[in-house]
């Protein structure tokens, strides 16, 4: 089987992220800074090659995606299968709210992050497992190509985490990947392995690296 290599890329600063509001499956759009990061993401990534451009359906992850399509001249396909934790009763809701309704589930997501759940939502492990098997399924269909996700925080840190072998305890080790950062991972013989994690140099002499 041929290596297969996919680019996890992080939506640009989202409404959200500038409201500090969890979206979640909430669909607001990218801020004008979000496009920023988006274009310096797409100028890094035009000297990356790529097969196919797939993304979230979700407008923010959507609207990074497009930056780099214009410059690869590329579609771009959408997928469900790559959205967002679902947040259950913390979506669209400020963390200031969320920590004085779900105090306790609340200082779970803080402090260990593998074992949270938003309060009647999903958990970061049903979101890795959700999405492991949505990308063995992307890398089986472009077997030996690129492939380009744009995706979210809690999709890139879970698989990421556990592509590295981190228990669902372990997890909070690693950190959140910046907006507009670019993991790598490669697929061979039925098994992932993360080769960069949230790389943003491009995004850093614009001062647009920042973790919202």
């Amino acid at each position: 089987m041929s290596v297969t290599k996919i680019y996890l890329i992080r939506h640009g600063e989202s409404e959200g992220n500038s409201k500090q509001l969890f979206l979640g499956h909430t669909d607001l759009d990218i801020t004008e800074r979000g496009h920023l990061q988006a274009e310096c993401t797409a100028k890094y990534l035009e000297n990356v090659h790529a097969d196919v451009i797939y993304s979230s359906d979700l407008i923010r992850a959507y609207s990074t995606a497009l930056h780099t399509a214009r410059v690869k001249n590329m579609e771009v396909i959408k997928t469900a299968k790559l959205r967002e934790i679902y947040a259950g009763l913390w979506e669209n809701l400020s963390y200031a709210e969320i920590q004085e309704k779900y105090p306790e589930d609340r200082e779970v997501w803080r402090n260990n992050i593998g074992v949270s759940r938003p309060t009647g939502g999903e958990s970061f492990i049903e979101v890795r497992d959700r999405i492991n098997v949505a990308l063995k399924e992307i890398a089986e269909e472009n077997e030996g190509k690129s492939v380009f996700c744009f995706t979210h925080a809690a999709v890139i840190r879970s698989v990421s985490a556990y592509y590295m072998g981190y228990s669902p305890e372990e997890m909070q080790k690693l950190p959140w990947a910046d907006n507009a950062s670019v993991t790598e991972l490669e697929y061979e013989n039925g098994k992932f392995t993360l080769v960069c994690y949230g790389y943003d140099e491009h995004l850093r002499a614009g001062g647009l690296n920042y973790i919202p």
